[in-house]
């Protein structure tokens, strides 16, 4: 019954943009945190951004001032807006949704995401 479905992912150059969503089959979905988590290929999955019912964001270190999640619960939807992008940011990107962001769970099929140099 619930299902998280992405779109966005893609092919894109060195410094380029991308803007991942998620629509979420949750009865509530404004009551949940979301997240989104990347695993490249030999790595662990790494927690990348996350959202909480509140609003409230964190992200990695690593792609702070670059990425931007964001919500639309009239949409059960989160965003993962990224930018000036790297090639080191070429992963699977998943979507998940929990009571706690960093801890889900439900999760989506995974979108590949390649940036190329």
């Amino acid at each position: 019954q619930v299902q998280l479905v992405e779109s966005g992912g893609g092919l894109v150059q060195a410094g380029g943009s991308l803007r991942l969503s998620c629509v979420a089959s949750l009865r509530t979905f404004s009551s949940y945190a979301m997240g989104w988590f990347r695993q490249a290929p030999g790595k662990q999955r790494e927690l990348v951004s996350g959202i909480r019912a509140s609003g409230s964001t964190v992200y990695t270190n690593s792609v702070k001032g670059r990425f931007t999640v964001s919500r639309d619960n009239s949409k059960n939807t989160v965003y993962l807006q990224m930018s000036s992008l790297k090639p080191e940011d070429t992963a699977v990107y998943y979507c998940a949704a929990g009571t706690l962001y960093y801890s889900p769970d439900y999760w989506g099929q995974g979108t590949q995401v390649t940036v190329s140099s």
